[in-house]
């Protein structure tokens, strides 16, 4: 059990109750290392507690992918620092471009039947959870890419496993935390390390949670919606 600090509101609670943890959780199994080269895929609520959780790890530059507008705008108010519309430009593309050795003396060498430049090493985030993602992920993804997994994907899905075995890719699943993430992740949002703000962008009172879920199916309007029975 954590005692609630008073520096924390009550939103901020919820928020620490729900995605604020998982995504701790999911950076820190990711052993993202200074030089790394970080990509978010997928800027919902997940998504955006991921990139929060990467920024309080000191981890830059962060590309962050999402067709939403909103989206894009909350994920640069939480810190990425490469926002892509990936409508308008590949988002693997921008992520290539960041990863690229400033210092080419640093890069290894490719084998000699791999195209180059050779790139830092590459972290990704999938925070999307639908079909398909994941398996283009792994297509576009350079050699020795860990891939962490923490959008849900409700369905079937499939992969192509000869991608993973030719570039040696590394998967990596996450589903919860453990109470020490809970509580450093309390601790972090008290001391203002992590931006959990920008996620509330509504409230609601019990009568209005049927149309909480209905605007939540639009991205353009809400991240996260909070229920305060108390409201009139």
């Amino acid at each position: 059990m954590c005692k609630l600090p008073d520096e924390v509101t009550d939103d901020q609670a919820i928020l620490v109750s729900d995605i604020f943890p998982t995504a701790y959780f999911g950076a820190e199994l990711a052993e993202v290392q200074a030089g790394d080269t970080v990509a978010v895929f997928g800027c919902g609520p997940v998504g955006l507690a991921v990139i929060a959780a990467l920024r309080l790890k000191g981890v830059r530059p962060i590309v962050a992918a999402d067709f939403s507008p909103r989206r894009r705008e909350l994920a640069a108010a939480v810190g990425a620092d490469v926002i892509v519309n990936p409508s308008e430009q590949s988002p693997y593309q921008s992520w290539r471009e960041v990863a690229v050795w400033r210092d080419a003396s640093r890069a290894p060498k490719l084998p000699a039947w791999m195209p180059g430049p050779p790139l830092r090493p590459a972290v990704v985030f999938e925070c999307v959870g639908v079909p398909g993602v994941l398996d283009r992920i792994m297509g576009a993804a350079p050699r020795g890419t860990r891939i962490v997994v923490v959008g849900v994907c409700m369905e079937q899905d499939a992969i192509s496993p000869m991608l993973g075995i030719m570039k040696e890719l590394s998967l990596q699943f996450v589903l919860g935390y453990t109470g020490d993430e809970f509580a450093a992740t309390l601790g972090h949002i008290a001391a203002g390390a992590i931006a959990a703000a920008p996620l509330v962008t509504g409230k609601v009172d019990l009568e209005g949670v049927a149309g909480a879920f209905e605007a939540l199916a639009s991205p353009e309007r809400h991240a996260k919606i909070l229920v305060e029975p108390w409201r009139s």
